[in-house]
C-alpha cells in the first residue's frame, strides 16, 4: 500500500512539472488523442437533403482517387458554421464545366465541326444564348463558375475548372467529359442558361441516361448522377426560391437525356444546371443579378456538398 502511495505521489509530481512546461507552449496536450489536423475530431452530419443512399455509394469513391494533386492551391477560408460540419468537402475533386465559352463567336468554324458522342455526332460546342439585353449565357457561366468554385473551397474541396474562359474556344463537349474523367472527378457540373420561348420559366437538372454505344458508356454513373441531380435540385431551390422549370420534366425540374456529349463519355457523376431561361424577362432579371447568383452559387454548392456528405 506504501509503494502504490509513493509510486501516485511520483506520478502527481512529473505531471505537475509537465504541465508548467506546457504552460508556455503552443499546441502542447498532455490528454492525448485530440491533436489532429482540422475538420477530423468527427463525421459531419447530414442535413435532410443528404439523407439519401447517396452517401454510402459517394463517401467510398472519394477515397479511390488518392494523389498529390487533391490539394487546391488556391485554397480559401474555412466554414465552421456549416451544417455538414467544417471542411466537409476535404480530399474531394469537383469539375465545374461553364457551359460555353465567351470567344465561341470568334470561331464559327471550329466550333460547328462535328465531334462524337457515342450516340451520334454533335457540334463541338456552340455560342449559346443570351438575353434580350445582350447579356450572353457564357459570361453568366463564367460568373457563376467563379462563384461556386469560391463556395466549394470554403468547404475544403479541390475545384477544377474545364476552361476559364482563356481558350480561343470551347473545349469542345467530348473534350469537357474527359476532363473531369481525367481528373477522377467525385462530381462534375455543368453549368448553364436556357434559351426556351418567352413564358417558360424556371431552372432545371439534365440527368444522363444509361447509354452503352461506341465511347459512351453511363451504366455505371447514370445512377449517382441522378442522386447528384436531386440533391442539386432541392438545394438550389432552396437557395434561390426559384421554381422547377414549367416547360419541361414534369414539373419536378429533372430532364434525362442521351443527346448530350458532356453527359455520355463522363465516367464520373455529373449533371447539367440550367439555372434559369435566358429569353424570359423575369428569370432573366434573376440571371442578371449579382445577388442572386450568390444564392444561385451557394445552392450548387450545398447540392454537391449534400451528395458527397
Amino acid at each position: 500500500m506504501r509503494f502504490v502511495k509513493r509510486r501516485t505521489a511520483r506520478r502527481t509530481a512529473a505531471l505537475l512539472i509537465a504541465g508548467a512546461v506546457c504552460a508556455g507552449a503552443a499546441g502542447c496536450g498532455l490528454s492525448g488523442g485530440h491533436g489532429g489536423s482540422p475538420g477530423r475530431s468527427g463525421k459531419p452530419s447530414r442535413s435532410s437533403s443528404a439523407g439519401k443512399d447517396s452517401g454510402k455509394e459517394t463517401g467510398r469513391s472519394g477515397s479511390e482517387h488518392g494523389g498529390a494533386d487533391r490539394h487546391d492551391k488556391g485554397g480559401g477560408g474555412h466554414s465552421g458554421s456549416h451544417p455538414h460540419g467544417k471542411d466537409p468537402l476535404r480530399g474531394k475533386v469537383i469539375v465545374i464545366d461553364p457551359g460555353h465559352n465567351p470567344r465561341n463567336r470568334d470561331q464559327p468554324d471550329k466550333i460547328s465541326r462535328s465531334v462524337d458522342i457515342g450516340t451520334g455526332k454533335k457540334e463541338c460546342d456552340t455560342t449559346g444564348t443570351a438575353t434580350n439585353s445582350g447579356y450572353s449565357e457564357a459570361e453568366f457561366t463564367l460568373a457563376l463558375a467563379h462563384r461556386v468554385r469560391t463556395e466549394l473551397r470554403k468547404r475544403g474541396a479541390t475545384v477544377k475548372f474545364t476552361h476559364d474562359g482563356e481558350e480561343p474556344y470551347g473545349p469542345c463537349v467530348d473534350e469537357r467529359a474527359k476532363k473531369g474523367n481525367r481528373a477522377h472527378a467525385d462530381a462534375a457540373v455543368s453549368l448553364h442558361a436556357d434559351g426556351a420561348p418567352g413564358g417558360s420559366r424556371g431552372f432545371h437538372v439534365i440527368l444522363p441516361a444509361s447509354v452503352h454505344r461506341g465511347d459512351a458508356d453511363t451504366r455505371a454513373v447514370a445512377g449517382p448522377s441522378r442522386r447528384l441531380g436531386t440533391d442539386l435540385r432541392d438545394a438550389f431551390r432552396k437557395a434561390t426560391g426559384a421554381r422547377p422549370a414549367n416547360y419541361l420534366g414534369n414539373g419536378e425540374g429533372l430532364d434525362t437525356r442521351d443527346d448530350l456529349g458532356g453527359l455520355n463519355l463522363s465516367t464520373v457523376p455529373k449533371v447539367f444546371l440550367e439555372c434559369g431561361n435566358m429569353r424570359d424577362a423575369a428569370d432573366a432579371a434573376l440571371l442578371t443579378s449579382r445577388k442572386w447568383r450568390e444564392k444561385a452559387a451557394r445552392g450548387v454548392a450545398d447540392g454537391i456538398t449534400a451528395f458527397l456528405t
